[in-house]
């Protein structure tokens, strides 16, 4: 009897679990553009890895786990790209990770639309942020969609008067069960 039991509670908190999404590479795009010279400058990340609990109708249990390798920053320059890698930007040996780790997940009260709030840490800094995002679920699991900007000088991600304190961040994530 006792054993009937714990299998039937266990399956009614399997059965109300929140669902475990792994981002992936493979259709997403993590994207920035800073004005470099006063020019328009864009660039991408890759190495998606963490763990993502989503269930639209439970956020309270929702939780985004997830970073990219820093070391895999592209701009289409090459040179420039193993500049960003190292001293007084990414520092990608040091740091050779970007992590956020939500805190919060509210409905805006739009189907598919949220905000999420959230550390981003970039090298040792840890900043506060918050930004809306769409969820649409796809055949595997789920697409998010989001953007914000941040200050690079809050990380201190180069120091050169040339480049834009303001970097606008473009977020596709793919996640998959």
């Amino acid at each position: 009897m006792k054993n009937a039991l714990l299998f039937f509670i266990s399956a009614i908190l399997t059965h109300f679990a929140v669902a475990q999404y792994k981002p992936v590479d493979e259709g997403s795009s993590i994207e920035f553009n800073v004005k470099h010279f006063g020019l328009k400058t864009n660039g991408s990340f890759s190495g998606l890895q963490g763990q993502i609990n989503f269930d639209k109708n439970s956020l309270d249990d929702a939780k985004f786990d997830v970073s990219i390798d820093a070391s895999s920053i592209r701009t289409g320059v090459d040179m420039r790209d193993n500049h960003l890698r190292g001293e007084g930007y990414f520092e990608a040996t040091k740091y050779p990770r970007i992590r956020f780790a939500s805190t919060k997940i509210t409905s805006s009260g739009k189907s598919e639309e949220f905000l999420m709030s959230g550390k981003l840490t970039i090298k040792n800094y840890s900043k506060d942020i918050s930004f809306p995002f769409t969820a649409t679920q796809t055949s595997n699991g789920y697409l998010f969609k989001g953007s914000f900007s941040l200050s690079r000088k809050d990380f201190e991600v180069g120091s050169s008067g040339v480049i834009s304190d303001n970097v606008d961040v473009i977020l596709n994530i793919s996640a998959i069960k």
